[in-house]
């Protein structure tokens, strides 16, 4: 990566994240077990994707005593957006963790022959404008689909953008940054590199067809 993509690119490399991660990638994992690893490591992913949230102080009285004690700042709002169909299973992750925040979701699916991104589906709430963004999606291989979603997401003017995924290939990150350098990425791996179908290799498959037991 250059400079300023690694000033760009978050890598998460948490101890429980990579070991989670592992246990996503091995092929023997089953399908549900794969779904409860992608929901757990996503929640862990959102705590350092909030990591920036601001707050405020306030009085309050606890068993012993009054105090000023942080709470988050009420005018922030976040919406956290799924890019269909793997994105969901990052989504219930998160929302364990930020039940308050509102949802969408892009429909996209790559042509298998072009590798070019179709877009199907498209709805975000309302008041995006005053809301921050967090878009979801467990992989980042050629970032085609990462780069229009994100492109079709800024047309709606959130306060502020993030890209989390689980896995990334050097070449998706060299697109998506290339086309988003005001998007900070947060990934828990950088994989080495993609096959001639557009795979990451080592990778862990297809993320969508492990999470929900299709082929």
């Amino acid at each position: 990566m250059t400079i300023d993509q690694q000033n760009q690119v978050t890598l998460i490399e948490h101890p429980l994240i990579q070991h989670k991660l592992t246990l996503m990638r091995r092929v023997e994992t089953s399908t549900t077990k794969f779904r409860n690893l992608v929901k757990e490591v996503s929640l862990l992913l959102a705590y350092e994707v909030t990591r920036d949230l601001p707050l405020k102080y306030e009085e309050i009285q606890t068993p012993l005593a009054v105090m000023n004690a942080p709470v988050l700042a009420p005018d922030k709002k976040l919406v956290l957006v799924s890019i269909m169909r793997a994105g969901q299973g990052i989504l219930d992750g998160m929302l364990e963790l930020m039940p308050s925040a509102r949802v969408g979701h892009v429909g996209l699916y790559r042509d298998p022959k072009t590798l070019i991104p179709i877009e199907y589906y498209f709805k975000v709430p309302h008041d995006v404008e005053q809301r921050d963004m967090i878009v979801v999606d467990p992989m980042l291989a050629t970032g085609n689909s990462a780069v229009a979603a994100v492109e079709r997401l800024k047309s709606t003017n959130p306060l502020s953008m993030k890209f989390v995924c689980l896995l990334a290939a050097p070449e998706g990150i060299e697109h998506f940054c290339e086309a988003h350098p005001d998007v900070p990425l947060y990934t828990a791996a950088i994989d080495d590199h993609l096959d001639e179908h557009g795979y990451i290799i080592p990778g862990l498959g297809d993320a969508g067809d492990r999470l929900f037991g299709t082929k």
